[in-house]
């Protein structure tokens, strides 16, 4: 089995060579771009990972995990052009080093490219994959509306979130490690409880992505502190918050977060300080950790030996206490 450091040089390697012509550079040096950042690549060494759960011969599937990546990257174009982003991982957003119509187009033109890389997965194993990523791709736009459906409405629930943040976001995570084992000849029940495991580690890594928004370090995090309160997101803290707070602190949370506001610092400050009241941070990180917990438990059920698994086993710990 080859080791983190030598999956994620095949991933690298593959990026350099993604398949974007040269020309006409307008729309695809904003995919270079974007695909040479310093992102943690957490989707293409889930795929290969779960494809070294059935084999050690991983250059056949490097493309699907390349497609994965590309896909993902993406989403982050058009997600940042929709929340008005200036910056990912520390450097501005393609639409802001460019413009919204390339960051469109460029954005367009990956998702064809994912399509391009997957269909190189073998031949016996491509239409159980184009299903799973078919319908992923369609469940994260789902995801994407009902974000932005969120922003419009007072009546958004816990289950409502989680439900947002599995299709947004958890079930490509999932779809990684499924699409990664069906191609190195996993049997579908192995597969279905690899996505499980993708899936519920999805919904910690985004409860965790909520918590960091707020508190980690803008060096760290590589975008600002407290952007989904500066623009009035509806996240897990936030609906935590409101459901955990009296009365009292309840409305004043619903007017901070739908009040323009000159002075952002203060804003953020005022919301934490319900946070804090509250102990919502505790709260999430205990929920944080139950997902992460059944994603485990769904990893321990797949059919193969113990030892193929500790590499997986030990990314999956990454994610969950990741702190950038």
């Amino acid at each position: 089995m080859q080791d983190t450091r030598a999956l994620a040089a095949m991933i690298e390697a593959g990026i350099q060579d993604a398949g974007f012509p040269q020309e006409p550079a307008g729309l695809y040096d904003p995919a270079r771009y974007i695909l040479s950042g310093s992102g943690k690549r957490i989707r293409p060494l889930l795929t290969l990972m779960a494809a070294q759960l059935y084999t050690d011969d991983l250059q056949p599937h490097v493309p699907v995990a390349l497609a994965m990546e590309v896909f993902h990257n993406f989403t982050l174009v058009h997600d940042d052009i929709m929340d008005q982003a200036p910056v990912r991982r520390g450097k501005p957003t393609v639409h802001v080093k460019w413009d919204v119509t390339t960051g469109i187009l460029s954005g367009d033109v990956m998702l064809i490219q994912a399509y391009i890389l997957l269909a190189k997965a073998p031949k016996d194993s491509l239409p159980d994959i184009l299903d799973m990523f078919n319908t992923t791709a369609r469940e994260v736009c789902e995801g994407q509306q009902e974000d932005m459906d969120f922003e419009r409405r007072e009546d958004v629930t816990l289950d409502d979130y989680l439900h947002m943040i599995a299709f947004k976001t958890s079930v490509l995570l999932g779809c990684c490690l499924y699409c990664g084992a069906r191609a190195a000849g996993a049997p579908e029940a192995d597969a279905r409880l690899l996505y499980e495991a993708g899936l519920k580690l999805g919904i910690s890594f985004q409860i965790q992505d909520d918590i960091l928004d707020v508190y980690a370090d803008a060096a760290d995090f590589g975008k600002k502190p407290g952007g989904d309160i500066i623009q009035n997101k509806k996240t897990f803290l936030t609906l935590t918050a409101l459901a955990l707070a009296n009365d009292t602190d309840a409305a004043a949370l619903r007017t901070l977060l739908s009040t323009p506001t000159v002075n952002e610092e203060e804003k953020i400050a005022a919301v934490k300080k319900v946070y804090a009241d509250h102990d919502v941070r505790s709260a999430a990180e205990l929920t944080m950790a139950t997902y992460y917990e059944e994603a485990r438990v769904a990893l321990r059920q797949v059919q193969v030996p113990a030892e193929r698994k500790l590499q997986l086993e030990s990314l999956m710990q990454a994610v969950f206490l990741r702190e950038k």
